[in-house]
């Protein structure tokens, strides 16, 4: 695991976009932080390094929104999700290595993620423009993210 400390949203979003550039394209992303942590702009950025043109929002009420860039991209909202019964219903399961899956709100189906899924906390600071990234599972990438 290894930290990043982003300064702004324009940062968050450039962390994103480095992430981007090491993923290969089935990936699961999983997000976690409170609401206004930065998920979502997070999320644009790595739309944004895959090549994604369309603007990207936040999927709370859709569950799931599709993107399409140099790999397709399923973004996913759980935060509404209480249950495996939920989650089958929402066809989480059916995206499974169709694309790069990005999950907010992760901790809610925290036991449902694949093991080697990117595990992301988003933790906000005592400034409210900076958020501390505790990344893991790419460690090995850290001198490139951050």
């Amino acid at each position: 695991m290894f930290q990043y400390v982003s300064k702004s949203t324009a940062d968050t979003e450039a962390l994103g976009e480095r992430t981007a550039s090491l993923l290969k394209g089935t990936e699961q992303i999983a997000l976690f932080g409170d609401l206004g942590a930065g998920k979502t702009a997070f999320t644009r950025g790595i739309c944004r390094g895959l090549g994604v043109a369309d603007g990207v929002s936040s999927p709370t009420f859709a569950i799931v929104n599709a993107y399409r860039g140099r790999v397709p991209v399923y973004h996913f909202d759980m935060y509404r999700i209480t249950s495996v019964d939920d989650l089958f219903a929402t066809g989480f399961y059916d995206y499974a290595d169709t694309g790069v899956l990005i999950i907010e709100w992760s901790e809610n189906i925290e036991s449902e993620l694949d093991p080697d899924a990117i595990r992301i906390r988003i933790l906000k600071s005592d400034d409210e423009n900076e958020r501390i990234f505790e990344i893991e599972g790419l460690d090995a990438y850290a001198d490139i993210i951050g």
